[in-house]
């Protein structure tokens, strides 16, 4: 017996190290009955328990909000009126046409890009043909035309659909901006002209529409050789001006500017081309007296006749507020505007 527990010891030794080292002690064996439930063991003292970091639910952030046009404003009028171009076939051409004066315009088939800017602008009252015209009347050796196209005159026909022209117009009647590369410096309603190449010029509207790269940015309306056409082009070419001409600067009334109210019907047994006339006939008989106000379109109308050779047939059925109006042409009807 002594040699077998010499032989052992060193077994006992060693096992005793182990569970001393460990640090657990040795559990008790406890007997568990069928009927009872097992008794949960708590968990040891050297276990602490993972507390996970409440972090609060922060939202998305919200996309930014611009401020809008308002809708009854001058430039969103000028924006939806660019819009509206979308909807026209134009063939590109610039040729040289002649055309009436004022509200001249070329054939509605074929334009440029300046015929963008200047048919929007009709849409509010605004005659850019008329108000180029007048401008270069009073100081014409401050356009380019004498240096650039040789002219010793103003021409009606074309000087509106040069964007030479359209930018030294702009600036003169203050309407020019600063050139920025901040899109947000662009508002629908304004005008920017580049250079497309060395010398190219172009001009386009801003109008209400976000790009869809950059939300800041608003699309440009304009032709540039394949008809009125919206793009993402405000940065695109170099930019040589940046203008914002408002019924402010044409000086023309809401009423003419909107036309809010309708226009006045003209009476039935009226011939087609009275009819035509009928609203510069109401505006020059309005201005003139009451008095020598039949007298006058009788002396005009025989000047009239005398120089061009023309009859001219008098209304007789119906008299509008006791006046015989006559058939006048437009030229006759603004001459009498103009005493």
């Amino acid at each position: 017996m002594l040699k077998k527990f010499l032989l052992l010891s060193p077994v006992i030794i060693i096992s005793g190290a182990m569970t001393a080292c460990s640090g657990n002690k040795p559990q008790k064996t406890t007997s568990v009955n069928k009927t009872q439930k097992p008794v949960a063991v708590s968990p040891a003292k050297s276990i602490i328990p993972v507390v996970y970091e409440k972090r609060k639910y922060n939202k998305p952030a919200t996309r930014r909000t611009y401020s809008q046009i308002p809708r009854s404003s001058f430039a969103n009028k000028l924006s939806n009126a660019a819009i509206g171009r979308l909807s026209s076939r134009v063939r590109y051409d610039g040729s040289y046409l002649k055309i009436g004066y004022p509200w001249g315009d070329v054939p509605a088939n074929i334009g440029v890009c300046t015929d963008v800017v200047i048919r929007s602008y009709r849409k509010l009252g605004i005659d850019l043909q008329s108000e180029v015209h007048r401008d270069m009347s009073a100081a014409f050796n401050t356009y380019p035309n004498p240096r650039k196209w040789g002219l010793s005159k103003p021409d009606k026909n074309i000087d509106h659909r040069r964007v030479y022209n359209l930018r030294n117009f702009f600036a003169r009647k203050g309407a020019a901006l600063p050139i920025t590369r901040n899109p947000t410096d662009y508002r629908p309603g304004d005008l920017v002209t580049w250079n497309v190449g060395p010398a190219l010029p172009h001009i386009g509207v801003v109008v209400n529409k976000r790009s869809r790269t950059d939300p800041k940015r608003f699309m440009i309306v304009h032709n540039i050789a394949q008809g009125p056409q919206i793009e993402d082009v405000l940065f695109r070419f170099p930019i040589t001006g940046h203008y914002r001409y408002t019924a402010a600067h044409a000086k023309k009334s809401p009423q003419t500017l909107y036309a809010s109210k309708a226009r006045k019907r003209a009476p039935r047994d009226m011939s087609r081309v009275d009819a035509m006339n009928y609203g510069l006939l109401q505006a020059a008989s309005s201005k003139l007296g009451k008095s020598t106000r039949a007298s006058k379109i009788r002396a005009i109308n025989s000047e009239y006749n005398k120089s061009k050779n023309k009859n001219v047939t008098v209304a007789k059925k119906k008299p509008v507020k006791s006046i015989q109006l006559a058939t006048l042409n437009d030229a006759v009807a603004r001459e009498i505007l103009s005493k």
